[in-house]
């Protein structure tokens, strides 16, 4: 019989997590218990994606605010400090802003980006942005000029104005917060020679060009908390970036040793088994909402570990493109095998051949950890570990 289903995607129900667990150990052993319970048969590249939070709790990679402080204190002790491009988000960055504001620092001046945030959070629509005449390229406002303009905006799922939020978090600590909105990196300077950069993709541009034009110390959120302090987690290549609210004065940072786990988890499951299957750690996907406009990729990478077997980009055929095109005067059984035979006989490397426009040019990593983000949720599916089958599959198999 002819096969029907290509691709399935599962999320499998886990147990809550801990600090100190065992994912070498826990991991397999829900996969044995998944392979019996619904008679899986383990196929040819199948993938099992293990979320970062998950990871990152195992690993007891937790910092508190006092902690972050401390590292904080280290470069910016007594000096008025710009913060410039946060994200909006009480998740991600509230906590974070909480530990700035409590280290030994004067002022804090809090600089936006408009009219939305890296990931996509708008301050005000784009629409809003026009009809005040703005240039997002050269203008700079003032909290009183943005509230003249605009009054109060809340965000259009949280319900949060952010503008209020993230002052009144700076100002619970008895220090000063001016805010001022810009797109520019170099208005900060206007202010103040010392800064940290919050944005994520744009990181080392940003501090490149703050560098270059007299900034005295700049420290990017990859350059706060890569080592220990006090007993605490760290992140030796992304510090705070990637990192979530745990508590109102803890966060849960981005996981480490990611390369070491997957390839752990790939050995014991194939000592078990004898198949060997791809595993990964995923973070958020990347991927655009149509109504909030939010990008979701706020983690600095989609996946920070991955088995040898998901390096690369997709390497396919168009298959519509087929159709339309070269076997366009073919149909039914004939047009299939046509389309058989050139799979059959594609190239290893595609790269700029007409037949592959309209595939998706990413990494598989982005892909699959897209693909499983949307799986699991961020909510309580319970699903932090997902099974991939069929994946890597094509029209032939």
């Amino acid at each position: 019989m002819e096969r029907l289903v290509g691709t399935v995607v599962r999320g499998l129900r886990s147990p809550i997590f801990k600090a100190g667990d065992d994912l070498t150990q826990l991991v397999p052993d829900i996969l044995d218990k998944f392979y019996t319970n619904e008679t899986i048969e383990i196929g040819e590249k199948d993938v099992v994606a293990i979320t970062e939070s998950v990871v990152a709790r195992a690993q007891g990679n937790y910092v508190t605010i006092d902690q972050v402080a401390s590292d904080i204190n280290k470069n910016f002790k007594g000096q008025e400090v710009g913060v410039i491009f946060p994200i909006l988000s009480r998740n991600r960055f509230a906590t974070i802003l909480r530990a700035i504001a409590k280290s030994d620092i004067k002022k804090v001046i809090l600089q936006l980006s408009f009219p939305s945030d890296e990931v996509g959070n708008h301050l005000i629509s784009v629409e809003q942005m026009d009809e005040a005449g703005l240039d997002p390229y050269k203008d700079t406002l003032t909290e009183k000029q943005y509230r003249d303009l605009f009054g109060i905006q809340k965000h259009e799922f949280t319900g949060i104005d952010y503008v209020s939020y993230y002052k009144e978090i700076v100002e619970s600590f008895d220090k000063e917060c001016e805010i001022i909105f810009s797109n520019s990196p170099l208005t900060i300077l206007e202010h103040t020679q010392y800064v940290i950069n919050c944005d994520i993709h744009t990181r080392k541009r940003t501090k490149a060009l703050l560098l270059k034009n007299g900034a005295k110390c700049v420290c990017s959120l990859d350059n706060l908390m890569n080592e220990s302090i006090d007993g605490s987690g760290y992140n030796a290549d992304y510090g705070l970036l990637g990192s979530n609210k745990s508590t109102e004065d803890t966060i849960k940072l981005f996981p480490r040793e990611c390369n070491e786990l997957v390839l752990a988890i790939q050995s014991k499951v194939k000592k078990r088994t004898g198949k060997t299957i791809e595993v990964m750690v995923y973070g958020d996907g990347a991927f655009k909402d149509p109504v909030g406009k939010i990008w979701e990729l706020a983690d600095p990478v989609v996946s920070p570990g991955y088995t040898k077997g998901l390096e690369g980009t997709p390497n396919e055929l168009k298959l519509k493109y087929l159709a339309d095109n070269d076997f366009k005067d073919l149909e039914g059984e004939e047009l299939k095998e046509a389309i058989k035979n050139a799979i059959n006989s594609k190239e290893d490397n595609l790269v700029g051949q007409m037949a592959t426009q309209g595939t998706t040019p990413r990494q598989l990593t982005d892909l699959l950890g897209s693909l499983c983000d949307l799986t699991s949720g961020s909510g309580d599916k319970g699903t932090p570990i997902v099974y991939i089958q069929g994946y890597f599959d094509n029209y032939i198999n």
